[in-house]
């Protein structure tokens, strides 16, 4: 009887200690406040202070890139539905330029304030230094970027990883996945 009452208290025990476990999803990295906007593709939140505008000329989507992804020459009402619409261009551009066709993806792209905080984010997640301009991180489906880095080969090589990641069922080996995102990162230069 004894050993049973014993029993039940550590089986309660460690339901209530798994309950009150934080999942790895719920690290917070700073965008719970932050700037949100939707596009076909992805939801994009930006850092405070972070003026859209100078996004959407950093990224550098020209006619000619929404002529080669099959979008239409449309003019946008406002600076945050034309960053979505550059976005989900440089998509299309990526994923014709890896051949891989996704038509219902959705993922994420934070862009940081500085690569400070870019680094903080990676060092939370991973315990590791920061060695890239970016990162795509697989389990949250999200790119990571600072405002410095936000050029569009640099953001295409990141979409490239989400592309490659999410096209495949067992997926390919790290270094083969760079080859491929460098592969589009030099298209993207040209």
């Amino acid at each position: 009887m004894f050993f049973k009452l014993i029993y039940r208290l550590l089986v309660c025990s460690l339901i209530l200690f798994f309950l009150n476990l934080k999942p790895s999803f719920g690290i917070e990295d700073g965008f719970g406040s932050a700037k949100k906007i939707k596009s076909k593709h992805f939801t994009i939140y930006c850092a405070q202070d972070i003026e859209v505008t100078t996004l959407i000329q950093q990224l550098d989507i020209g006619s000619s890139d929404k002529l080669l992804a099959g979008k239409p020459m449309d003019e946008k009402n406002s600076s945050q539905a034309e960053l979505a619409d550059m976005l989900d261009t440089l998509f299309m551009r990526v994923c014709n330029i890896l051949d891989m066709p996704l038509y219902s993806f959705q993922g994420n792209i934070k862009i940081c304030k500085d690569i400070a905080q870019l680094a903080t984010i990676y060092y939370n997640l991973f315990n590791k230094e920061l060695h890239a301009p970016s990162f795509y991180v697989f389990d949250f489906n999200t790119i990571y970027v600072s405002l410095e880095n936000f050029k569009r080969q640099i953001v295409g090589h990141e979409i490239a990883h989400a592309i490659i990641s999410r096209y495949f069922v067992v997926l390919p080996p790290i270094k083969v996945q760079e080859i491929l995102a460098g592969y589009v990162e030099y298209q993207l230069r040209k």
